[in-house]
């Protein structure tokens, strides 16, 4: 089974084709392209997991799932943001109720 040493993997990946030949890697593409793009693409595969999920058709969405999270991890990078400070952000909300994590940010304090 996959674990988060998955995901840490792929943020080494990706990182390390910013320095990749642009010929031979769509991450570079990507990253060259800038963050706008990156995250036009992260759009389109959210969007086309929520069709796999509403299809109702489990393996669809796996894939789907897949090339959100690689996207979400471009994004990421295109934008100089580190995987780890993000789960820092979900460490941190970690314990306290969704409802009462966005009534928080609706007032401005989170």
């Amino acid at each position: 089974m996959a674990e988060l040493g998955t995901l840490d993997r792929l943020v080494a990946l990706i990182a390390a084709r910013r320095i990749a030949d642009a010929d031979t890697s769509y991450t570079r593409q990507l990253l060259d392209s800038g963050p706008e793009r990156c995250a036009k693409k992260f759009g389109e595969e959210a969007v086309e997991a929520v069709i796999a999920a509403i299809q109702a058709e489990p393996k669809a969405l796996r894939a789907e799932a897949a090339d959100v999270l690689y996207h979400l991890l471009v994004l990421l990078e295109s934008r100089d943001i580190q995987f780890a400070d993000v789960l820092a952000e979900l460490d941190a909300r970690m314990g306290t109720s969704g409802l009462a994590e966005k009534a928080a940010r609706a007032k401005g304090v989170a």
